[in-house]
């Protein structure tokens, strides 16, 4: 067995050939391989970690103060590494649109969400349903086909994840206005993937998150003006969901949801957001001490027999 080194923009992937195995031009690198599950435990744990942090601070100013730690961040390594930037306004304006549709639309809605009277179980269950848009529009907008198999193992995802979410979740009233805000922030995130899709170029992902960070801070600055900025603990509780948001879900998680939307087909990697809420509802057990019933564990088999239907490549 040989080991050779493969660079790979931001990392250097070992890759080891065994005798008569696939060429490495074949083989996947291994942190494409792990970045499901990666991004999988680190999405989900935004929910919880995210009703920590609206405990002290508003929503939009929350996101401001996330999103200003991540636009410093890829700065310093957009000036250390010096990738290289869009060479058209056209290519700018596509990572501006994607930024803005999932920094902007997708989080601050689904904040406003949350302070609005929606559940973490809710809203992960109705963002559990972007696969299933994205799947519907995939066809029309990126060229994709979904087959009958790919269809059965989205609604079956979605039914486990329902009896997941809905086994647990605290029954009460819940403002209209708490849905519309979840709803439509979910249809963000699906314009904000099919237009990564359809028009993404491969940036570097420095220049990607800069640009798209960038723009979602941007638009969110004027929601500013309806909240007290001032109103922010500074408690290590804070400070500690902060540093998740930022370095876990903005940097890490992100990154990597684009990294695979451009390896694979998008209604397929969509389809992995369905292990969200049962995975969502594990850590809200564990850290939040919310219940975790019967009904819940025999969700979390239908959920995980329709992502492998739907995100299963047929020979």
């Amino acid at each position: 067995m040989r080991c050779v080194p493969q660079k790979d923009k931001l990392m250097v992937v070992l890759t080891c050939k065994l005798p008569n195995s696939a060429p490495m031009s074949d083989r996947k690198p291994l942190w494409l391989v792990l970045a499901p599950m990666i991004f999988l435990l680190l999405w989900a744990g935004g929910y919880t970690v995210a009703k920590i942090g609206l405990r002290h601070a508003p929503p939009m100013t929350l996101l401001a103060i996330r999103f200003g730690f991540v636009v410093l961040i890829m700065g310093i390594l957009f000036l250390i590494m010096r990738p290289p930037l869009p060479k058209t306004w056209v290519e700018w304006g596509h990572l501006a649109f994607v930024g803005v549709m999932i920094q902007t639309v997708y989080f601050g809605l689904n904040y406003l969400g949350f302070v609005n009277g929606i559940p973490a179980g809710t809203s992960a269950l109705i963002m559990s349903m972007q696969p299933i848009a994205v799947a519907f529009i995939a066809p029309r907008w990126a060229g994709e086909h979904v087959g009958l198999v790919q269809w059965f193992g989205l609604v079956l995802a979605l039914i486990g994840s329902a009896v997941v979410i809905l086994a647990r979740m605290n029954v009460g009233p819940t403002p209209l206005v708490g849905y519309v805000f979840t709803t439509v922030g979910m249809f963000g995130m699906v314009a904000g993937t099919l237009w990564e899709k359809r028009f993404g170029l491969s940036h570097h992902p420095v220049t990607a998150n800069l640009i798209g960070y960038g723009a979602g801070l941007i638009c969110l600055l004027p929601f500013l003006l309806l909240e007290d900025v001032t109103d922010v603990q500074w408690t290590w509780s804070f400070v500690g969901a902060l540093a998740y948001l930022v370095i876990g879900n903005s940097v890490i998680a992100i990154g990597l949801l684009l990294a695979m939307v451009r390896a694979g087909e998008v209604s397929k990697v969509s389809a992995q957001l369905f292990l969200v809420p049962p995975v969502a509802a594990i850590m809200a057990w564990f850290v939040l001490g919310e219940e975790m019933p019967f009904w819940a564990w025999l969700g979390f088999g239908f959920a995980g027999a329709g992502v492998y239907l739907a995100t299963h490549k047929r020979v």
